[in-house]
C-alpha cells in the first residue's frame, strides 16, 4: 500500500544484539533501545533529548535521554510519535499519539502526562474519526490541532485511475480539549484535487491511494493554518474559518516562484518561524528525488510571490530518509533535526555547524526528535536491587525513572526501618547508579538528593532473610 514507513507497524524485529538494547538491575521490566553518542555535544542549546523509537531493538515507546545518550525517562511498549513538550493549562506537560496502525494510518489516541508522569487527559479526534499519528499541538488557546484519514470514493480519471476510485482523504481538526468539540474541520478533497498527487493509482482498485498525506499542521501569525502533504509535495496556507487555500508553496501549482535549492519532496514538518521564514524537512525520496534529505529554512516574498533557500542542513552519513523526520528552532537559534527513518538526531548551529549527532541502535527509528528543557518529578519511589559481595561488603543498583533533580545517592543502613543512619553515597551516575558500601545492619534503603541536599525521595527499607535476594522494585511508572 501506498505510504510512509512509520504507517507500516512490525512486530516482528530481528534479535537484537545485546549492546543494542540497555537493561538495568533495578528496573529489569525496562528495555529501551541504546543510544550512540557520534559527535559529542558542544555549544548545544539546554535540554533533554525527546523521541520515540519503534520498530527496532528493544521496546517502544517515548523516551528522555540526555546529551551523553543516558536514559532520563521511559514509558515501556506503547508505539508512539511526536513526543514532545508542550504547555497545557498553563503548565509544561508531555505529550504524545499512541495506538497502532491499521491500513497504512494511525488508529490511536493522543497523551497528556504531568510533570510527575501521571496522565491527565486522554483525547479522541472529533465526528467519529481515529486519531492519526501524525501531528498533536497544542495551542496557546489549549485547542489540540491534529490528523485524521478516512477512504472515500472519488474521480481519478485526471491521473490515469477509475472515475469511482478509493482515496485516502486528509482531514485536519482544531479540538476543544476539555469539550472534545470539534471548532474546526478540513477536508482536503474539497480544496485539493487529485491532479496534484506525484503518486500514481495502485494496480489493486480495492486499495485506496494515499493522494495527499497530511503529516502537519501548525499556525502562521496571523491564525490560519500551514498544513503539509506528502502526497503532492507541497504546503497550504488554509484560511482558518472559510478553510479555504491562499496560496500552496512547492507541488506542482505553486503560487511562489521556487528559488534555487528550495524544491522539497516528500516533505514534512512545515513550521512557521519567528523571523517569518518556514523551515521544513526535505525527505526527498519515496520515491528518490533527492540525493539525500535536509532541513531546510525558506524564505518568503510575499510581494514578488517567490521562495528562497536560506539554508538548509545536511548530515555528514548523507542520509536519505524515505519518511517521518522533523526540523525544530531551538530558543539559542540553534535547530534540532529528526531524521525519522533514519535512526540519527542532530543539532546544528544557526550556520550549519554539527553541534550534536546521536543514533538510536538496533535499526530503531523516531518520527521526531526534540529537544526540550524539562522537571519530572516521579510520583512513585526509586527502585532499588542489592547484591551481597564478599565479607560486609553489598552493592545496591538504584534508579528512578523519570527524576531529573537527583545529583547524589545516599544509603542507609539500621537495625530497624525506623533507625537508619547513613553508611556510604555516591553520585548520580545515568540512569542507574551502583553504591557499594560495608554494613552488617540488616535494614538497608536509599535516598535520592538534590544539589542543595534536599531529600527528594527514598526507598523501602528492606530486611531480606537471604542478602543475595536484597530486591526492591518500585512499581513501573506506565505499562
Amino acid at each position: 500500500m501506498p505510504g510512509c514507513k512509520e504507517d507500516r507497524q512490525s512486530h516482528h524485529s530481528p534479535p537484537a544484539r545485546p549492546s543494542e538494547v540497555r537493561s538495568f538491575r533495578s528496573h529489569p521490566d525496562l528495555s529501551p533501545p541504546a543510544i550512540e553518542i557520534t559527535a559529542q555535544a558542544h555549544d548545544n542549546a539546554p535540554g533533554y533529548i525527546f523521541i520515540a523509537p519503534k520498530k527496532g531493538a528493544g521496546q517502544d515507546g517515548p523516551m528522555i535521554v540526555d546529551d551523553q545518550g543516558q536514559l532520563v525517562w521511559f514509558s515501556k511498549n506503547r508505539y508512539a510519535t511526536d513526543f514532545r513538550v508542550q504547555t497545557y493549562q498553563g503548565e509544561p506537560v508531555l505529550t504524545w499519539w499512541e495506538g497502532k496502525v491499521v491500513a497504512g494510518h494511525g488508529v490511536g489516541e493522543y497523551v497528556i502526562f504531568d510533570g510527575s508522569y501521571r496522565e491527565i487527559n486522554r483525547i479522541r479526534a472529533g465526528n467519529g474519526y481515529q486519531g492519526d499519528l501524525h501531528e498533536f499541538f497544542i495551542t496557546a488557546e489549549d485547542t489540540a490541532l491534529l490528523t485524521a484519514y478516512v477512504s472515500i470514493q472519488t474521480d481519478l480519471s485526471p491521473i490515469g485511475g477509475p472515475e469511482d476510485g478509493a482515496v485516502w482523504e486528509g482531514i485536519a481538526q482544531e479540538l476543544d480539549l476539555e469539550t472534545g468539540e470539534v471548532l474546526f474541520e478540513w477536508r482536503s478533497l474539497d480544496h485539493v484535487g487529485v491532479q496534484e498527487t506525484f503518486r500514481e493509482p495502485p494496480q489493486d482498485p480495492g486499495t485506496s491511494l494515499d493522494y495527499f498525506h497530511i503529516n502537519s499542521i501548525d499556525i502562521d501569525f496571523d491564525g490560519n493554518f500551514l498544513i503539509s502533504a506528502k502526497g503532492t509535495s507541497a504546503v497550504y496556507k488554509v484560511e482558518h474559518k472559510s478553510g479555504e487555500i491562499l496560496w500552496r508553496l512547492g507541488g506542482k501549482e505553486s503560487d511562489f516562484k521556487m528559488g534555487p535549492g528550495t524544491r522539497f519532496a516528500y516533505q514534512h514538518d512545515a513550521r512557521r518561524q519567528r523571523d517569518g521564514t518556514i523551515t521544513i524537512f526535505d525527505n526527498g525520496a519515496s520515491p528518490k528525488v533527492h540525493e539525500q534529505s535536509r532541513g531546510i529554512v525558506v524564505e518568503l516574498d510575499m510581494d514578488e510571490m517567490s521562495a528562497t533557500l536560506v539554508r538548509e542542513f545536511t548530515h555528514p552519513n548523507e542520509l536519505l530518509s524515505t519518511s517521518q523526520g522533523n526540523v525544530q528552532v531551538l530558543p539559542n537559534a540553534n535547530l534540532l533535526v529528526g531524521w525519522g527513518s533514519a535512526p540519527f538526531f542532530s543539532e546544528y548551529s544557526n550556520e550549519g555547524e554539527l553541534l550534536f549527532d546521536a543514533q538510536l541502535l538496533g535499526d530503531g527509528q523516531s518520527y521526531r526528535a526534540f529537544r526540550f528543557p524539562w522537571s519530572g518529578h516521579p510520583s512513585d519511589n526509586p527502585a532499588v536491587t542489592v547484591e551481597q559481595g564478599p565479607d560486609d561488603k553489598v552493592t545496591l543498583y538504584v534508579s528512578w525513572n523519570g527524576a531529573t533533580e537527583v545529583v547524589s545517592w545516599q544509603v542507609l543502613a539500621g537495625s530497624t526501618p525506623n533507625q537508619l543512619k547513613p553508611v556510604g553515597a555516591a553520585p548520580r551516575r545515568g540512569f542507574e547508579t551502583p553504591v557499594a558500601v560495608r554494613t552488617t545492619e540488616p535494614y538497608v534503603a536509599v535516598q535520592a538528593k538534590s544539589a542543595s541536599g534536599r531529600v527528594l525521595g527514598t526507598t523501602k527499607a528492606v530486611k531480606p532473610e537471604d542478602r543475595t535476594a536484597w530486591r526492591v522494585f518500585s512499581p513501573p511508572v506506565s505499562s
